[in-house]
């Protein structure tokens, strides 16, 4: 069945999960492992999926899947880059993939930066698992350390969706003008936002854009489920944050990653436009005015 017809949950449960991997003649499914840690943390995301992992997964390197020109870490790749990769895990343009991270502190964490990419260019049948992996281990479901090999087959990737992405300089004209253009999320943590709290990368301080609003990720988290907020919940937490979902939106955080969990938290209040700045504040650090850089 075509992806132009075939519509997909953005958020599926273990229990639907392991219920079609159980479905041989199911339509067809690739599971992926995004994980991504930060440097500081020193854990290897390939090395831990090798260990073990969903049966019959994928994973999906956000470092290797980029652009290689760039200066900055994991930023979008060429589409022809991205339609080889995704190609050679043994996707199409029929496939309907589910993504997960492996981040025992939130449940999702990068996952969603996988769902974001795909969405770009032009692939709608993506879907995230509800708290990620260690919800499946959790909810006891069987994890492996056998790697299938997949067949390469062939993914043409639609031409970028722009209308998600923000450059930095239209980030710069948006901020110069108090971010009347856009409203800008920023989804680090209150203390990185704030500039009182260390960066994670060497060379980088915290601080914020101005005019902008500090939406930590893990608000879209319940604490005690570690799964995504309910869409009435995350409506609620946006206008508390006094974040208008009527108006447009921008998301950006570190290097690009956790700015997609708000993006994933707006399509879930029905939001299916929110745009991300991919060199997020690594770029901005090095590149804005001193006057667009606020710290405490």
């Amino acid at each position: 069945m075509s992806s132009s017809v075939r519509k997909v949950s953005t958020l599926v449960s273990t229990k639907w999960l392991a219920d079609q991997l159980a479905q041989p003649s199911a339509p067809a499914l690739r599971v992926l492992d995004g994980s991504f840690h930060l440097p500081f943390m020193k854990r290897n995301a390939f090395q831990e999926f090798c260990q073990g992992h969903i049966t019959g997964a994928q994973f999906f390197d956000l470092d290797a899947c980029s652009d290689k020109s760039s200066e900055y870490d994991h930023m979008l790749p060429p589409g022809e880059q991205f339609a080889n990769y995704v190609g050679n895990l043994g996707i199409d343009n029929d496939t309907h993939i589910v993504v997960y991270d492996n981040n025992d502190t939130f449940g999702l964490f990068s996952a969603q930066r996988v769902w974001w990419t795909f969405r770009i260019f032009g692939h709608p049948l993506v879907s995230v698992l509800n708290g990620g992996l260690p919800a499946w281990k959790r909810d006891g479901y069987d994890l492996t350390d056998e790697i299938d090999k997949v067949d390469a087959k062939v993914f043409k990737a639609a031409t970028r969706n722009d209308a998600l992405i923000k450059s930095f300089e239209q980030m710069k004209a948006n901020v110069a003008e108090g971010c009347q253009d856009f409203a800008v999320m920023d989804a680090r943590p209150a203390g990185r936002f704030e500039g009182t709290s260390p960066e994670p990368r060497p060379g980088i301080k915290p601080g914020h854009m101005p005019s902008t609003i500090n939406v930590p990720f893990t608000a879209v988290i319940d604490e005690k489920t570690k799964l995504m907020k309910s869409p009435s919940q995350l409506k609620a937490m946006f206008k508390t944050k006094g974040v208008d979902l009527e108006k447009p939106l921008t998301a950006t955080c570190g290097s690009g990653v956790s700015a997609c969990m708000l993006a994933l938290a707006a399509f879930e209040c029905g939001r299916e436009d929110v745009a991300i700045y991919d060199g997020s504040w690594t770029e901005w650090f090095n590149r804005a005015p001193l006057e667009l850089i606020k710290s405490s």
